[in-house]
């Protein structure tokens, strides 16, 4: 399975949505970090399950158990393990999924590839539970990148249509109450990158960060700086004049989003990250019985978020950071 991503700083996640933990190893650490474990606990609160009435009525702790890589609260350069205990499961309420596949789901093209042998309860490893251990790296790389003036920061640009919070939040709860699901946009901005860091072709920091972010289930798109807006400009519209400001080269707007041929300008990195409506909803759809060979209808069961953006926005930061940092290490 393809859950390792890195070159210089190298994370693995493992586990599934209902075995007895999940976790990240994380290689490529400076040793003689310390870690603020009160801040990254916090981090991880925003994205933990059960905090909210537009998230899953599932509830975890999630908080990490470090096995290794740690000495106190400082990393010894050892590779860094860390686990998260599952201890709110309900894996019978998938029981019937194994015959008949969600809509939306990977459990159809899972059970081709893996045989009929792939963990089927709370999506196995194709869940979003997995994002956990990804945030437990994401929030220990930001830690570090702050040290060297970099920042991360996301949030929910758009849930439904709405830009408005309070309008998000309505859009979620009526979904929600209709049995059904809705999905969003995420903005990121990453602030303080030097110039010149990536690398031309497949190294660029567009692959980079694209590749970590479509590592968060229910990721659809991504679009960097102005995206596909700039496809219906005339370069004159669209390029980044320059200016000396201050004895240094600056670009006078940032509509390459912070990158050209895959280097970092020194201005902020930005992007948007598409968020698919969540799959798993209460109505009843069709699908089919993989047993019997015929038609069927499914209506899903267990605890499912009606929009998983809000609980994303973490997620999208963390990869970023791993993303721009193993950049940088290189």
């Amino acid at each position: 399975m393809g859950s390792c991503y890195g070159r210089n700083v190298r994370i693995t996640i493992f586990g599934q949505s209902h075995s007895p933990a999940i976790g990240v190893t994380v290689e490529g650490l400076p040793a003689g970090f310390a870690i603020d474990r009160a801040a990254l606990q916090v981090f991880l609160d925003r994205r933990a399950p059960g905090r909210d009435a537009t998230s899953t009525a599932r509830r975890e702790a999630d908080e990490p158990e470090f096995l290794s890589g740690l000495v106190g609260d400082v990393t010894c350069g050892a590779p860094l393990t860390a686990i998260i205990r599952n201890t709110n499961t309900r894996s019978q309420d998938y029981d019937a999924l194994r015959a008949v596949p969600r809509p939306g789901h990977a459990d159809w093209p899972a059970q081709v590839r893996f045989g009929g042998f792939q963990d089927i309860a709370g999506g196995g490893h194709f869940s979003g539970r997995l994002t956990a251990p990804l945030c437990i790296a994401g929030g220990i790389v930001m830690q570090i990148l702050a040290q060297r003036g970099v920042t991360v920061q996301a949030r929910a640009e758009r849930i439904a249509g709405e830009t408005d919070p309070d309008r998000q939040r309505e859009a979620i709860l009526a979904a929600k109450a209709a049995g059904d699901s809705v999905g969003g946009v995420i903005a990121c901005e990453v602030l303080g990158m030097p110039v010149g860091v990536g690398d031309p072709m497949f190294g660029g920091i567009e692959n980079r960060i694209a590749e970590a972010v479509f590592g968060i289930p229910g990721v659809k798109g991504i679009e960097f700086g102005d995206g596909f807006a700039a496809s219906e400009r005339r370069g004159s519209e669209n390029n980044d004049p320059y200016r000396m400001v201050d004895g240094k080269v600056k670009p006078v707007t940032n509509h390459a989003g912070g990158i050209l041929g895959g280097l970092t300008t020194g201005e902020p990195i930005t992007f948007r990250v598409a968020v698919k409506p969540t799959s798993s909803i209460a109505l009843e759809q069709d699908s089919v019985n993989l047993q019997t060979g015929e038609n069927a209808r499914l209506r899903v069961q267990g605890r499912h978020d009606p929009c998983i953006v809000p609980r994303a926005v973490p997620c999208v930061e963390a990869a970023a950071a791993i993303a721009v940092y193993d950049a940088i290490l290189a």
